[in-house]
């Protein structure tokens, strides 16, 4: 028998075994501390991730939030603009924005049609017949801004964190500490797939909220989804003994927080080990996607060139989002898959258009069949759209002044589009929609009020949204 198997040990025969095996100075310490420190009471266990009521009834309970990595081009998309095609090659006829990243020339038209779908009429590109079939459960955003973030890193912290210049936490971390988690057996908030550049972690971190709000990351953008997994998670040999190993592991951490209450990673790491031995059974279920038939991997484009890596991140996202994983971050991100389209416009948006279109649709026909399309949010997102000018012959530059995003599901009005841009799409004509405003609607359909979800930090109260941000009403149903 093991000697930490044996219940008739005791408790301090116990704690010497176990510092006499580790031989690290610093731990044998604290186990000395701890085994004379018996009458010392552990603070109480209480999860950073256990359930928490909203301000009020909520439309949606979860987030699928789609992240296309690099910009895609608003104007060939999903914002027809016929003047382009009009005026192409022709200088434009009005002031260009003071931010450019690069210096652009002559108006280029869009080399792919738009065409009406559904009953809505909703025009959207020939790039994304698939997602354009979905129409009627689409809310187009025409008419957001982001700032004056003209460079990758500042524009995709500021759609994931609402600010591109200084550390706060994500908006999957906000949601997090805001409402908890439903399953106790799963992580609250997975990214799947994220880059490492632009942002890197600091696009699903925690910052100054506590650490155990995090994202669970699970593989990159630079390796391919099939290969990815959760890290150090595997099945115990022996559950008793390793839940006594925990348990003896988690007193001696409960008594050193004792001295340090102002370090909230320690606590994370409480958290940690304690979620990953529950998610040693469930996990595994929820991310193998093999467990849906094959019609349900078709639709998502599964086995497919060249679906098959999005439609894979797509099925977990519906897998872990149906588990009761509040926030479920999708990349197709950089460096493998990116919308950078400085040059080679027309090659760079096909390719990656044909890898993401059909596991969108399938994701949102998916949702709506399995019942989970109310109370699931869908946000398909970029970090800003690309400047109807070109750069070089067959290229648009970066353009945060104007471009758009799309939401469905949870509580939001599908078949219509919100907010307008000018005649070239360089502006917004009306309805502007900041990132604070899609950060305070997103919270308002999970029921939080984005003024009430703050936190104390460095002397003052923090928000997802800092002093601004309004709630989209016009979009919701």
């Amino acid at each position: 028998m093991h000697p930490l198997a044996d219940p008739a040990l005791p408790r301090r025969e116990l704690l010497k075994r176990v510092a006499c095996g580790i031989g690290h100075t610093a731990l044998v310490g604290l186990l000395a501390e701890a085994a004379t420190a018996e009458t010392r009471p552990a603070p109480p266990i209480k999860s950073a991730l256990s359930p928490r009521p909203p301000h009020f009834a909520p439309r949606a309970k979860r987030v699928i939030f789609l992240f296309m990595h690099g910009g895609v081009s608003h104007v060939d998309s999903f914002d027809p603009k016929p003047k382009l095609a009009e005026m192409n090659g022709q200088p434009l006829p009005i002031p260009k924005p003071e931010f450019e990243f690069a210096a652009t020339g002559n108006l280029l038209q869009s080399p792919w049609k738009f065409a009406k779908y559904g009953e809505s009429g909703l025009e959207v590109s020939e790039l994304f017949p698939e997602i354009g079939a979905q129409a009627d459960n689409i809310c187009m955003i025409r008419s957001m801004v982001n700032g004056n973030q003209v460079s990758h890193g500042p524009a995709a912290l500021a759609l994931h964190t609402g600010d591109g210049v200084f550390m706060r936490p994500s908006m999957g971390a906000w949601l997090l500490y805001g409402l908890g988690t439903e399953n106790q057996n799963m992580p609250g908030f997975v990214t799947l797939s994220p880059s490492n550049y632009h942002g890197g972690s600091q696009n699903y971190g925690s910052a100054f909220l506590p650490a155990a709000y995090q994202g669970t990351r699970i593989g990159d953008g630079s390796t391919q989804f099939k290969e990815a997994k959760f890290t150090d998670l595997g099945s115990p040999e022996n559950a008793t003994l390793q839940r006594k190993q925990l348990d003896l592991l988690k007193e001696l951490n409960r008594q050193h927080q004792l001295t340090r209450t102002d370090d909230s990673r320690l606590e994370a790491r409480i958290q940690s080990y304690e979620l990953t031995f529950r998610m040693q059974m469930e996990a595994p279920l929820v991310t193998d996607f093999t467990q849906d038939s094959k019609e349900t991997q078709k639709l998502y484009g599964i086995d497919e060139d060249p679906t098959d890596e999005f439609g894979r991140l797509c099925l977990v996202a519906r897998r872990m989002s149906e588990a009761g994983v509040r926030f479920v971050h999708v990349n197709h991100s950089y460096p493998r898959n990116y919308w950078d389209a400085h040059g080679g416009l027309k090659g760079n948006h096909s390719t990656n258009a044909k890898k993401v279109d059909k596991p969108i649709a399938g994701l949102l026909q998916d949702l709506k069949e399995r019942g989970l399309w109310d109370e699931t949010l869908v946000v398909w997102g970029t970090e800003f759209g690309r400047t109807p000018a070109a750069q070089g012959t067959d290229g648009r530059d970066h353009h945060p002044h104007a471009f758009t995003m799309w939401m469905a599901g949870g509580g939001i009005r599908g078949g219509m589009t919100y907010g307008s841009t000018d005649e070239f799409g360089y502006y917004v004509a009306e309805n502007k929609v900041t990132m604070h405003d899609l950060h305070a609607t997103i919270l308002h359909q999970l029921g939080l009020d984005h003024t009430k979800l703050t936190y104390h930090s460095a002397g003052r109260d923090f928000r997802l949204t800092d002093v601004a941000g309004r709630v989209v009403k016009e979009i919701l149903a």
